[in-house]
């Protein structure tokens, strides 16, 4: 037991040196991530700061240019342009100036004085349906705020009920909250299949792979020694992702670094099986490479990251069922912005223990079988 702990610790050291030794490599290890956490932090984002908007305000009235300077002082909707006709109307949308127009028809402030609700046009841009959806939701609420602040200064009966919404976990419904836990996940996956995958193709393409089979090593060792190097690697790459997210972005952390990191292991685990199958399977590193991005992208979409898993086709969400990608954001979220506890976290720990419990073994026969 010794002398085989000996040898898999021996096989470590040899994996690490390999990763390690070369400066570049070192470098891809770390900048990468935090590269790929900066832009998805402010490039990847629903969020809207800047909406271009134009006006064709009919009524000319207090009113109609308080509901306007509303819009203006909301620091999200700045004014392109204050239109004299309808057929500018077009011309400012089909040349991407103005993603709504906003249109005030006559006798609008007759009809706030006369207790009715005066319709306001908004034309948006529907090209990008996400963002014209959010814009609309925007200008939705402050015309909605705008009535009844007019109805309460001017002494009208209000409406009767009230709705005041307010977000849990994230109270802002800042993008980046949601997006830079999930790259915890997302990242780590990458990382630990590839390079689990291309450390037998290297040994292959190197021409020392042969050597090793005359070694002592049996090959459960070899597959713990080629596999333990990258589980270390994914988990100091999550290290350096919720570094970032803390320091960097200052997204709170409610829950605690135990719990995160037990999920983390158990999906790095699941993924390793994962990543040894393709190893068994590449004759080279190229081969082992796009095997693991022909498998990432479909995990990343499959995985909640873009679209919730409700969302999509039932037959899709039951193949989610086998993604450890989607445990892994859900794990990520639950823990960093809820402060999830085992109780909680206990379906998807025991379905990442599921999937490492049928990808390890499977992996393991796929190596014997390539080694006999």
């Amino acid at each position: 037991m010794l002398d085989s702990l000996l040898r898999i610790f021996a096989l470590i050291r040899k994996e690490l040196l390999a990763i390690l030794k070369d400066p570049k490599s070192r470098a891809s290890l770390i900048v990468p991530p935090i590269m790929q956490c900066l832009v998805f932090g402010y490039a990847a984002t629903y969020d809207l700061d800047n909406v271009p908007y134009a006006v064709l305000d009919h009524d000319r009235s207090a009113a109609s240019r308080a509901l306007v300077a509303e819009l203006d002082g909301s620091g999200v909707f700045t004014r392109v342009a204050t239109l004299r006709r309808t057929g500018e109307i077009a011309d400012y949308i089909d040349a991407k100036r103005a993603l709504l127009v906003l249109t005030i028809d006559r006798g609008f402030e007759r009809g706030l004085y006369a207790g009715t609700v005066p319709k306001v046009q908004v034309i948006a841009d529907g090209r990008n349906s996400n963002t014209a959806g959010t814009a609309l939701g925007y200008i939705n609420a402050i015309a909605v705020a705008f009535g009844n602040e007019w109805r309460e200064r001017q002494g009208l009966a209000g409406p009767a009920v009230q709705v005041t919404v307010r977000a849990w976990y994230n109270p802002n419904l800042e993008t980046r909250w949601n997006m830079i836990p999930s790259m915890i996940g997302m990242i780590t996956m990458m990382m630990t299949m590839m390079l689990t995958a291309m450390s037998v193709a290297r040994e292959r393409e190197e021409g020392t792979f042969d050597q090793l089979l005359v070694t002592p090593f049996r090959p459960t060792e070899i597959m713990i020694g080629k596999a333990l190097p990258a589980m270390m690697v994914g988990v100091m790459q999550s290290t350096l992702i919720l570094l970032v997210a803390q320091l960097w972005f200052q997204i709170p952390f409610a829950g605690t670094y135990p719990m995160l990191y037990m999920g983390l292991v158990l999906f790095v685990t699941a993924s390793v099986g994962i990543g040894l199958f393709i190893s068994s399977i590449a004759a080279n590193m190229q081969q082992a490479m796009i095997g693991s991005f022909v498998l990432v992208m479909p995990f990343m979409l499959l995985s909640g990251l873009t679209a919730p898993v409700g969302n999509m086709p039932a037959a899709l969400q039951y193949f989610t069922l086998i993604n450890p990608l989607r445990y892994a954001i859900s794990i990520t979220h639950q823990v960093y912005l809820e402060g999830a506890g085992i109780a909680q976290l206990l379906p998807e720990l025991l379905a990442l223990v599921a999937i490492a419990a049928v990808t390890l073994p499977f992996a393991a026969w796929m190596f014997r079988h390539r080694l006999a």
